[in-house]
């Protein structure tokens, strides 16, 4: 099979009139569907139980998005059977037809791309712009790891012998986990689930609660482009009830986990233990967040530094692993860089989601909640300098926060957030503050704005992060382009949408022949 370059999705640019009203038909449409019932989906069965969840929007939190059937230990056990009989057909499967299947997946995405994008607005508060790039990166998984499966299906990385024929082929590993987030919540999941089963594994996914029935529309397409029965399983419910039952059963091969550092540990304790009849060490893919930085120096372009920062910050309500939540500057400069994003800040509109502004509710009560904890923290760690206002009598709104005076060591430094809540932190030169974005347990993403070439190449070897980006904002990373995955308590490092990737979900075999 030869398939054209890759390329990533084009975003849509929603002050293109076609593109503002294909928007607002959607949001309609979608408007109608609200309140429905998603059952559970193991081996193409639709089943209905007796628990279900209710998703809301967080923008208006007593608007239902769907009704969301709950999983118990007898449907994992049914969905790991399943799983388990469909993985010996599809296994076989040669590669090309794996890769068919995916791309018309991706083929239906994009065709439903403004629907799908409706229902991320309604039930997880992304914008249109936010909801649109989740969308073309969910596309942009299933065209880069269909590309990336023909190209190790044709690989043989050993030397010739004269006296033997030697080949290497790359096997699938079984039946996996794929527990997902609910802040990427299609791109994510897609990307993880399609990087399985192309590479011939068959999975159970648990979505994250407040994102199960954007995970049911995904199913919706699994099923339509013509996956077979059992190689996708679609199992939502608690992590506690269903999560540690399939990552402690036996016959788990593999989990796939995108979440918080304590869960994700969790998980890899659990699944270090080998249990009765178990014959494998399972293997753990896990990105697990972080506590990303911006640093500026007195070099730097700090207009661009600061629009840098606001954008890394507050895009999507800083809930993303990626987004800023320090900014580390250079003494000399701070305090015009604190003017320039703080007068950034406080333009942002704040809002419902449906109608596009800038800042929407943050996902739930509970996060909420501990986001006002973060920033009565920071009111004694540091100076509140914009920001910090809240409402939730129609959704969870919380205004871009920006705390200033922050001791590298305090709490609002060091803690994931995870909300709109940025620590801006003083640096005495640009090696301190390079010294300071070391300073955490994470290592995912940072940015360096600077002029200074030196500087910059150094920043190349000293910042220790997955993902490092030099004169540019530090979210937004592209599958293909930029492979995305973090250092110590960040995760596995396991590089998303990079060339790496599909390894995870294979195991290599050498064989020999005489000759």
């Amino acid at each position: 099979m030869i398939l054209w370059q890759f390329s990533n999705e084009r975003l849509l640019d929603f002050s293109v009139p076609a593109n503002h009203d294909r928007m607002t038909n959607a949001l309609a449409l979608v408007e109608e569907e609200l309140g429905r019932y998603y059952p559970l989906i193991i081996a193409g069965k639709h089943m209905e139980t007796e628990g279900r969840v209710t998703s809301f929007n967080p923008c208006v939190h007593k608007q239902a998005v769907g009704y969301v059937a709950q999983a118990d230990k007898a449907h994992a056990e049914l969905a790991m059977d399943e799983a388990w009989r469909a993985f010996e057909t599809w296994r076989k499967v040669p590669a090309e037809g794996r890769v068919a299947t995916v791309l018309r997946l991706s083929a239906i995405m994009r065709e439903r791309k403004s629907v799908l994008a409706a229902w991320l607005v309604f039930e997880v508060g992304k914008n249109w712009v936010e909801a649109d790039a989740d969308v073309a990166e969910a596309i942009d998984f299933c065209e880069y790891y269909a590309r990336e499966m023909i190209r190790y299906e044709g690989v043989n990385r050993v030397y010739p012998h004269p006296a033997e024929q030697n080949t290497q082929r790359y096997m699938p590993l079984g039946v996996g986990v794929i527990i997902s987030p609910w802040n990427f919540p299609l791109a994510i999941l897609t990307g993880m689930t399609t990087a399985a089963v192309v590479s011939g594994n068959t999975v159970i996914i648990k979505p994250a609660n407040t994102a199960g029935v954007i995970a049911s529309k995904l199913m919706e397409l699994v099923e339509e482009a013509g996956f077979p029965p059992g190689v996708i399983n679609y199992l939502p419910s608690s992590g506690r009830t269903i999560g540690d039952y399939l990552v402690q059963h036996p016959r788990t091969r593999f989990i796939n986990f995108t979440g918080s550092k304590g869960v994700g540990l969790k998980i890899n304790e659990e699944a270090a233990k080998c249990r009765p009849g178990q014959m494998w060490i399972k293997r753990v893919v896990a990105e697990m967040g972080g506590k990303d930085c911006i640093v500026v120096d007195e070099t730097a372009d700090l207009d661009e530094a600061a629009i840098g920062i606001v954008k890394s910050a507050f895009g999507y309500q800083g809930q993303k692993c990626s987004a800023c939540s320090r900014a580390i500057i250079v003494d000399s400069v701070y305090d015009e860089v604190l003017e320039k994003v703080c007068k950034l800040t406080s333009e942002l509109t704040v809002g419902e989601a449906r109608i596009n502004c800038d800042v929407n509710a943050v996902i739930d009560d509970k996060a909420y909640d501990r986001i006002l904890d973060y920033i009565e923290i920071g009111h004694k760690e540091g100076r509140i300098a914009q920001g910090g206002d809240s409402d939730s009598s129609l959704g969870y709104y919380i205004e871009p926060t920006v705390i200033e005076g922050v001791s590298p060591c305090a709490r609002v430094a060091q803690e994931e957030i995870f909300g709109p809540v940025l620590a801006f932190i003083r640096a005495n030169s640009y090696d301190h503050a390079v010294e300071i974005a070391n300073c955490t347990e994470y290592g995912l993403t940072a940015s360096v704005y600077s002029k200074d070439r030196m500087r910059l190449e150094t920043a190349k070897d000293n910042v220790h992060v997955g993902n490092l980006y030099l004169n540019r904002h530090c979210t937004g990373a592209l599958v293909g382009v930029h492979p995305f995955g973090g250092f110590n308590m960040s995760g596995t490092c396991s590089k998303a949408g990079g060339p790496d990737y599909l390894l995870f979900f294979m195991q290599a075999k050498a064989i020999s022949e005489a000759m």
